[in-house]
């Protein structure tokens, strides 16, 4: 049977004359863009633009929406209660969709971003309340999480479209989530480690743990973070050693969680 994965970045990530990292040598990379909505970054022109190469390029456009955080990046902490978590939820994803459409494209995903994402991927309750705020606004949206995390227990339990996702540039606790960035060794720097790694666990079907532990899951999506130095590099690295080794990329499908 053919392996088949999708690769992603986030992205969009600049802000007003400010960019973040080179969207556009990605977008000739990646399969799918998670493009952020305005509140940890990014702004209308920002988006507008990399909507419009998402869509030159044939790449799937993802809303990346995350706490209203600016000035941390969206990866800090934050308490919300879940009723004004939903209606960010909501608006980010409403914005995505006006921009993608004004484009000519259509927003395909969700992704959570940062802080936001990994409090969500230990807590369901915060998962739920995103993730069925999203689908509030578009029932069809294919929900992109981290894989074998209680996001993938909320989507399950949803019936929603789901693509497990997996990182090639950060390393993993033992229960699947991704080792804090303050930690020594959290971040993967090296092109050919990062290859080895994705073949590795796509090949398993498993995320393979820093201390080595095999947690079988589904992985449909590898994400690079656009934002690092090395992100066009590791991109490039991760690509070339997952075809070289006979996967093929393409979009996910999204299919739900049997």
């Amino acid at each position: 049977m053919t392996l088949t994965v999708d690769l992603n970045s986030d992205m969009g990530e600049g802000f007003g004359p400010w960019p973040m990292g080179d969207d556009e040598s990605l977008l000739k990379i990646v399969t799918s863009a998670n493009i952020a909505c305005g509140f940890h970054a990014g702004d209308a022109d920002t988006m507008s633009k990399t909507m419009a190469l998402a869509v030159e390029n044939n790449v799937g456009i993802g809303a990346h929406p995350g706490f209203d955080d600016l000035q941390g990046f969206g990866r800090r902490q934050m308490e919300v209660p879940h009723a004004t978590l939903a209606n960010q939820i909501r608006y980010q994803v409403g914005a995505a969709q006006a921009m993608a459409r004004s484009v000519g494209g259509e927003v395909r995903h969700l992704k959570l971003h940062g802080a936001l994402s990994n409090m969500a991927c230990t807590d369901e309750a915060m998962a739920r309340a995103c993730y069925e705020a999203a689908l509030d606004v578009a029932p069809d949206i294919i929900i992109m999480g981290l894989a074998a995390t209680a996001m993938e227990t909320v989507a399950r339990d949803l019936k929603c479209k789901w693509a497990g996702e997996i990182f090639a540039d950060r390393a993993y606790n033992a229960d699947g989530t991704l080792v804090d960035r303050r930690q020594p060794g959290a971040m993967i720097h090296d092109p050919a480690e990062a290859a080895r790694n994705m073949i590795e666990m796509v090949k398993a079907g498993a995320i393979i743990t820093g201390t080595g532990e095999r947690l079988e899951t589904r992985i449909d999506t590898i994400c690079v973070h656009g934002d690092s130095a090395a992100a066009l590099t590791l991109s490039k690295s991760v690509r070339e050693g997952l075809e070289s080794a006979g996967v093929t990329l393409h979009a996910f499908t999204g299919a739900p969680l049997s």
